[in-house]
């Protein structure tokens, strides 16, 4: 990354790559991991997190598995559920290391599942499954997952779902046929973009866990701008601070200023594109990246 020398950086600050170590604890983000913790000791039906493309599902779900504490719980994360119901359990099973032989049946399959489940029970240690994009999941794959958190105990259930989807996921959730595991969703959080303040702090804590230690970068102009062109969504905050870098970088200035992220925008098709922004080359971030 050819600006990170000219900023001092160790890393790039504003990659879209989920990483736990950039986590920002805005108020949205802090209520959602609160709601996972809580409903994780309460032990009781399944927890669902909705939130639309790019306001960090992913990296939440990452930073919860990596606030578990390993002697009491187990995890298991399928980043990618839109299985049918056998593969589905084959994939969990892998995550627990349950034993499945080579082309077992769903029934038996369960049956392993089952023990392993009770194995753990025994020793004391919780079992959590996340699954990522559970809007993706068939309907059926959901009731097979719903039949397999029926396994318990006198005291508790043997297994905890966390269903992190788009909000697709809801309208999926509401179809007559699995209204059964709607029913047993007991904790949710719908997770949103950031406020215009929460975006320039963003921006600010990326660059310093990234190395940054010079004064602020931001304008206010500049962070105006970012909001409104961003909707606060962190993906594309990541994408359009990225661009404007290139751009100071380019002019070898130290400050981001309003203009910079006008060309970001231009050359960002998803960013929202204001009116009355001054009309610069869609290629001028291309050309100061060369």
């Amino acid at each position: 990354m050819n600006y990170l020398g000219h900023f001092g950086l160790r890393e790039a600050p504003f990659g879209i790559t989920p990483d736990t170590s950039f986590f920002f604890p805005c108020r949205s983000a802090q209520e959602a991991l609160n709601t996972l913790l809580i409903a994780l000791e309460n032990g009781e039906g399944f927890i669902k997190i909705t939130g639309e493309v790019g306001t960090g599902k992913t990296l939440l779900c990452r930073k919860f598995l990596s606030t578990l504490d390993d002697t009491r719980w187990v995890s298991a994360y399928i980043t990618n559920p839109s299985l049918e119901p056998r593969t589905l359990l084959l994939a969990f099973a892998e995550e627990l290391s349950a034993v499945a032989e080579p082309g077992v049946d769903q029934h038996r399959l369960l049956k392993s599942l089952t023990r392993t489940l009770l194995e753990l029970a025994s020793q004391q240690r919780r079992v959590v499954l996340c699954l990522d994009e559970s809007q993706a999941m068939p309907l059926d794959t959901l009731e097979t997952l719903r039949l397999l958190t029926n396994l318990e105990t006198e005291k508790r259930k043997l297994l905890q779902v966390v269903l992190f989807g788009q909000p697709e996921l809801d309208r999926k959730l509401a179809k007559e046929s699995i209204r059964q595991l709607h029913q047993r969703i007991s904790f949710q959080h719908d997770l949103h973009g950031l406020d215009e303040e929460e975006v320039g702090a963003y921006f600010t804590h990326r660059l310093r866990i990234a190395g940054y230690t010079g004064p602020q970068l931001l304008t206010g102009g500049a962070r105006r701008a970012l909001y409104r062109a961003s909707r606060g969504v962190p993906r594309l905050v990541n994408i359009l601070a990225h661009k404007a870098l290139l751009l100071v970088y380019g002019e070898g200035g130290w400050s981001v200023e309003r203009r910079h992220l006008r060309a970001a925008v231009l050359d960002t098709p998803a960013a929202a594109q204001p009116r009355g922004w001054w009309p610069l080359s869609r290629s001028l971030v291309s050309r100061t990246a060369k």
